[in-house]
């Protein structure tokens, strides 16, 4: 069983922030509530308990020792099974063991789908990369950023007509790229 269906990302990534912020009880529950399914992430892929549970420790004080570049704004289980793996990876290199996970269970050691909010920031991000600059600039500032068309105006040096001009503009040619007809 995934972390996210027990917990959900939401709850995980929840208690991370408010552990980074300093928040003692919310990192202890974090840790105790993540210490069984490293337990099973690991034991699925090891036949043997003892080296699972040194794994479980080993990733829970990278987990500790790493906090710090956890990044709030992309999904918490992906930095969690990121860290897992790689211990994971590590152990089997230096025991030499050559391990295969069947494609079905690949799926346990990537993001939960509650990782779209990410998925489409990135897409966002393509997207106004095809715009030229200019365009680019004023709907980040005004659909991004929040800025009236007075701001970006002021910000851009441009007049608030042209601001509101280029933003309907680079709007129609991003819905066009993506097939959404105006």
């Amino acid at each position: 069983m995934r972390i996210a269906e027990v917990r959900g990302e939401v709850e995980l990534k929840a208690l991370m922030v408010a552990a980074l912020a300093g928040d003692g009880v919310a990192y202890h529950r974090l840790l105790k509530t993540l210490t069984p399914h490293l337990r099973a992430y690991f034991a699925r892929r090891l036949n043997r308990a003892a080296e699972a549970e040194d794994l479980v420790q080993e990733t829970l004080i990278a987990i500790h020792s790493k906090r710090a570049s956890f990044d709030t704004a992309q999904p918490f289980t992906a930095w969690l099974y990121a860290i897992a793996r790689y211990k994971l990876i590590d152990y089997l290199r230096k025991s030499g063991i050559r391990k295969t996970v069947a494609l079905e269970e690949a799926d346990a050691i990537t993001a939960e789908s509650d990782s779209d909010a990410a998925e489409a920031a990135r897409d966002v991000e393509h997207l106004l990369a095809t715009l030229p600059d200019a365009k680019r600039t004023l709907l980040r500032k005004v659909k991004l950023e929040g800025l009236s068309t007075a701001e970006a105006a002021a910000a851009t040096g441009m007049s608030e007509s042209a601001v509101k001009v280029g933003v309907h503009r680079s709007l129609q040619a991003l819905m066009k790229r993506i097939g959404v007809k105006p």
